[in-house]
């Protein structure tokens, strides 16, 4: 990660290593914009989780991060609905066999 960006978060967002109550944008900046903002801030090293990290010492992910931010904006649209589709086939649990949580970070009681 970024140190000027960690140093960041941790002055002034994550200031003890239990706080669980923050809420941080992923994006910051662009948040309420659907766009490519997210990828320009990976290459930057400032994604908030490991996950995010990983996309970009992968040279598959990485090769293909930077394509979606060399292509006309209408490419990453169009691979964004063939992901969404590939997401859609994945089997969700139902019922008792899965859970959807009140808040993502805590398993619900």
């Amino acid at each position: 990660m970024d140190s000027e960006y960690a140093e960041n978060l941790k002055a002034n967002k994550c200031k003890t290593a239990s706080d669980n109550t923050t809420i941080l944008e992923m994006d910051p900046g662009s948040r309420k914009t659907f766009d490519l903002s997210y990828y320009s801030l990976l290459l930057k090293r400032r994604g908030l989780f490991q996950s995010d990290a990983a996309l970009t010492t992968d040279s598959t992910s990485l090769a293909f991060i930077n394509q979606l931010l060399t292509s006309p904006p209408q490419f990453f649209f169009d691979e964004f609905a063939k992901a969404m589709e590939k997401m859609g086939r994945v089997n969700v649990k139902t019922g008792s066999e899965g859970q959807i949580r009140k808040q993502c970070a805590l398993v619900n009681n």
